[in-house]
């Protein structure tokens, strides 16, 4: 399990504070693994499926994490790709904006 999932789930345990995206948003890092949001709860992720998967390589996603990075931006330059229920992700980005 890498750290720098463990530190991201804490910042996002931070960030969403309360906060729900009212069903699951997976996480997919490249070269590091998953972390899954169910709800308000974070977790790295040990597989299944998730309303919304969220792809980004690692530079991208520490970026989403810690808020230096506008997900809308990511987005729309291609630095990330959504996969499925596409409100979740935009739920997720309110909390991360």
């Amino acid at each position: 399990m890498s750290e720098t999932l463990n530190e991201a789930a804490e910042l996002l345990r931070e960030r969403l504070d309360g906060n729900s995206v009212n069903g699951s948003v997976k996480f997919d890092v490249e070269g590091l693994g998953a972390l899954r949001i169910d709800d308000d709860v974070v977790s790295v992720d040990e597989g299944g499926e998730a309303d919304c998967t969220i792809s980004a390589d690692e530079e991208t996603f520490r970026g989403l994490v810690s808020g230096e990075t506008s997900p809308t931006s990511a987005f729309m330059t291609g630095k990330l790709r959504v996969d499925g229920d596409m409100s979740k992700a935009m739920a997720l980005a309110s909390v991360l904006s």
